[in-house]
């Protein structure tokens, strides 16, 4: 199975976990045009998308999915916070709850409770056969779960709290930032707390334009944690099929 991103950032949100059977798509926050290009102009083999919360650069292509028959699934405050258009397709349109396990074909998912401002976002833990268990974290400046036994992470390291006090911002901003979003020291910590034991890598995702280094990023978690870490930059593809 195949990891790729589409798009990771303030500017639009969207990965997709494919093989040559299924596709699930993680985030949605770019044009669909965008997304539909990213998965070659084939919808046969989506099973769905998982949406972390309703702010634009995640939720975006909401409408235009379910539109072209593409079932999203987000939390109960998610999905109140979308404008979703299209009444008659209304049934795509699955509320799942934090600690509830759902199966989206062959993949399972436990959605759990993250921290950010927005109506009720989640992060998902994602079973499939051929990777095992991937991590999804975004969008949350802490997570109060411990989790173990993980193959792949997927997470969000947004800034840098020495380059976010340099920078000279107004002082709601750098308060929201704070408040909403993973910063380097915290990534760490979490991991530090996290069994690392089978984990074959580490992805950040989500770093922001202005207050992140992603070259001084990657090395530090590196050094951390002694895994192989990537940043998500639009493009980056990697395989996932070593799971055993």
């Amino acid at each position: 199975m195949e990891f790729k991103v589409l798009g990771s950032g303030s500017s639009g949100n969207c990965y997709l976990l494919q093989n040559k059977e299924e596709t699930l798509i993680i985030e949605c926050g770019l044009p669909y045009k965008t997304i539909l290009k990213g998965l070659n102009f084939n919808l046969s083999n989506v099973v769905g998308c998982l949406i972390s919360h309703e702010h634009k650069d995640h939720s975006k292509a909401a409408n235009d999915l379910i539109k072209n028959g593409i079932d999203v699934y987000l939390s109960e405050g998610t999905a109140a916070g979308i404008e979703f258009t299209d009444i008659n397709n209304g049934y795509r349109i699955h509320e799942i709850k934090s600690e509830k396990a759902i199966k989206i074909k062959n993949f399972v998912v436990l959605p759990f409770e993250t921290e950010h401002d927005a109506n009720e976002p989640l992060g998902f833990l994602i079973y499939h056969k051929d990777i095992g268990k991937l991590l999804f974290i975004t969008d949350s400046y802490y997570c109060k779960y411990k989790f173990s036994d993980i193959d792949h992470i997927l997470i969000e390291c947004n800034y840098s709290n020495k380059i976010l006090q340099e920078k000279e911002l107004p002082k709601f901003l750098k308060s929201r930032i704070i408040k909403s979003h993973f910063e380097l020291e915290n990534v760490k910590e979490f991991l530090k707390a996290t069994d690392l034991t089978g984990t074959k890598e580490i992805v950040l995702i989500h770093l922001s334009d202005g207050n992140s280094n992603a070259v001084q990023f990657q090395e530090e978690i590196e050094k951390a944690t002694g895994k192989p870490t990537y940043i998500a930059d639009k493009g980056l593809e990697i395989d996932l099929e070593g799971y055993k």
